[in-house]
């Protein structure tokens, strides 16, 4: 057994096995209902690394009461899929919303579970994801063209065996269409022992694969956190973050600040700042929607661009995506455009005239003459 499989090992999963929780009897039976729908887990890792009830790793994992507020019956907890994956799922734990490119699950185990996760209907109980699902979704991947671009996702695929992955990914990779892969995970951040030189050696093999890393608190870059970060760097894999934007916990802009810088030094690029999802059991992380835009706002031109994700909601209903940018447009006609600046200030930037326009048509064409 390897060493990051006995961290996973010895994950609490029980409620009397919490840290910084009320002795209240009447309080951890409380937990417990919660946990019969929404499961535990915290691996040793990880829990090693909190501080305190106050501290925003505790805050992401530990159940809460405020995950019963939003409890109306079980019928609705069972369903609950804010995204509507399962209507965008035309074969099992497959999800193809966008046109070229579609999103697969390999497991619905994570090395943590978050208490905010948009799929906290299936993460963590057994039988959803079989071998018979994936390779129900490999085969749909093989027969739609289209397809030029998969995601791996779950649960968290690094927690599939190093075996096991490598045949995925191979099965994967011989596909001719399939153009990238991309892999969707925390375990970089969570279960940082995972990253190991067999692991990297299996991963070099399948160009070109990327990395989306789930970090949402700059507390979680340890130094062994770093340490695999850099195995995977110089193993060539790109590296991009997504973070979700959670109340008390990185709604702050100089906490995302220092998240994002600490990303860029270990060549992990700021993604997507994620408008927290409405999940069912999770209202109380969710912020208003103009706390991310101010975040933005506020990063602007303290920092450099790479390092500013961009801020979106996952709409409700499966409606996908979608960007959102602070006011930075005043006004605009034929004329110019009146442009709000990082500090607040405003410039205008003429538009082109019919003229300018007709003059550039002109040389243009010049050019083509002259070139034919």
């Amino acid at each position: 057994m390897q060493e990051w499989q006995k961290l996973l090992s010895r994950s609490v999963v029980k409620v009397e096995d919490l840290p910084f929780i009320p002795e209240s009897e009447e309080y951890r039976e409380r937990l417990r209902k919660v946990a019969e729908v929404f499961p535990i887990r915290i691996n040793s890792y990880f829990l090693d690394q909190i501080k305190s009830a106050d501290d925003p790793l505790w805050k992401q994992v530990v159940p809460t009461e405020a995950e019963l507020e939003d409890f109306f019956d079980e019928e609705d907890l069972l369903i609950s899929d804010p995204l509507n994956e399962e209507g965008d799922m035309p074969v099992p734990e497959l999800v193809h919303r966008y046109p070229d490119r579609v999103l697969l699950m390999l497991n619905n185990q994570c090395p943590i579970i978050c208490r905010f996760c948009t799929r906290k209907r299936k993460i963590g109980f057994p039988g959803i994801v079989t071998r018979e699902t994936l390779r129900q979704g490999i085969e749909y991947i093989r027969e739609h063209t289209e397809v030029r671009d998969v995601i791996m996702s779950g649960g968290d695929p690094l927690l599939v065996p190093d075996n096991e992955l490598d045949r995925i990914l191979g099965e994967l990779h011989a596909i001719p269409h399939l153009e990238i892969i991309r892999i969707g995970t925390r375990v970089p951040g969570t279960l940082p022992q995972r990253i190991t030189k067999e692991l990297c050696d299996i991963l070099k093999k399948y160009p070109p694969l990327f990395f989306n890393i789930h970090f949402n608190h700059p507390s979680e870059i340890t130094p062994e956190v770093e340490k695999g970060l850099g195995m995977l760097a110089e193993a060539g894999i790109p590296m991009g973050s997504q973070t979700v934007l959670l109340k008390d916990v990185n709604d702050d802009s100089a906490i995302m600040k220092e998240l994002f810088h600490k990303l860029l030094k270990n060549r992990v690029k700021p993604y997507y700042l994620f408008q927290a999802d409405m999940t069912l059991g999770s209202n109380h992380f969710r912020t208003m929607v103009q706390k991310g835009l101010d975040i933005i706002r506020d990063l602007q031109g303290h920092t450099s661009g790479m390092g500013i994700p961009a801020f979106v909601v996952d709409t409700p209903g499966g409606g996908g995506k979608v960007r959102l940018l602070p006011d930075s447009v005043v006004e605009f006609n034929e004329k110019e455009v009146l442009l709000r600046n990082y500090d607040g200030k405003v410039y205008r930037y003429p538009q082109p005239t019919s003229e300018t326009s007709e003059k550039e048509t002109s040389s243009k064409d010049n050019v083509c003459q002259m070139t034919a």
